[in-house]
């Protein structure tokens, strides 16, 4: 059994079942999410929310619940979460594979619901764009942006086998093709050499500062491969903002746009989630390497 620390979990969107699941077999107790309200000012139009959603199935889906769970002889606690965006009559549903024994990359974190949000409300802008995922896990913003019409390649580290193939079979059960391909941040290698994105998406990719160097190091070549490219990415306000600044000035980036995650986000996704996350839309400094 995989014992998994309870700060990463307060930070999961658990619905009743999974937490259920997470108190039978990790013994932790959990902490309820505390409501969000919508924040005021907000300049983002928010498409209603799906009615009766509990009546929608995606494929694979055999309860009413936001998630079901398959049992298995080695206590694999596999979900399939469903997501939805839009209303009825112009949105739909995406259905993601979660696994709570796998470690961090099969988890719907709220950064990836906030981000994938986002690229909904920004759909024109991302039809028929270029766009890479990094650190994909279970693939939610990837996911979006192919259903708005990106042509999208999700990438995780190549040593992740069980997260790049589950990544396959997400595609597969929302009937989305997107490109699935390991790559490792910092590592200069024949796989990122075929990358061309106009638009570079991370959700909650700086969780874990001995990787912020490499993870830049590896946004900074994609965004010098393709003029105008701008990199997306949503994290936990954590400790970690100076770091952040200085490896940003390091590798001669520059932050266009910094909000709070919850102030776009409609008010019935965001009561679910909980944490002080930002969304910034990073891009080359173009001062800097004059």
């Amino acid at each position: 059994m995989v014992m998994v620390p309870v700060t990463y979990y307060e930070d999961h969107p658990y619905n009743s079942l999974a937490t259920k699941l997470i108190i039978s077999f990790c013994c932790i107790k959990t902490i309820s999410m505390a409501s969000r309200t919508q924040s005021n000012g907000c300049s983002f139009c928010l498409e209603p929310q799906f009615k009766q959603e509990e009546e929608i199935k995606s494929p694979g889906i055999e309860k009413d619940d936001e998630a079901s769970v398959e049992a298995s002889p080695n206590r694999d606690m596999t979900t399939y979460s469903q997501h939805y965006f839009g209303s009825i009559k112009d949105g739909f549903s995406i259905s993601i594979i979660e696994n709570m024994k796998e470690e961090y990359g099969l988890f719907v974190w709220p950064s990836s619901v906030i981000l994938a949000e986002y690229v909904w409300q920004q759909k024109s802008r991302f039809s028929g764009a270029n766009v890479v995922e990094l650190g994909a896990g279970t693939s939610l913003p990837g996911l979006i942006a192919a259903k708005v019409g990106a042509d999208v390649t999700l990438t995780d580290d190549l040593s992740k086998a069980e997260v790049l193939s589950n990544m396959r079979r997400v595609c597969s059960i929302n009937d989305i093709k997107c490109k699935v391909m390991g790559v490792r941040w910092g590592v200069f290698e024949d796989p990122i050499f075929t990358l061309h994105p106009k638009i570079i998406l991370g959700a909650d990719v700086l969780y874990d500062a001995s990787g912020f160097d490499d993870l830049f190091s590896t946004v900074t070549y994609l965004l010098q491969k393709c003029p105008d490219s701008v990199f997306i990415t949503t994290y936990h306000n954590r400790s970690g903002h100076h770091l952040i600044e200085f490896l940003m000035e390091k590798w001669r980036l520059k932050c266009t746009k910094l909000l709070d995650g919850f102030s776009f986000l409609p008010p019935h996704k965001a009561s679910k989630l909980s944490g002080d996350i930002q969304l910034a839309e990073i891009v080359l400094d173009e001062m800097c390497l004059r």
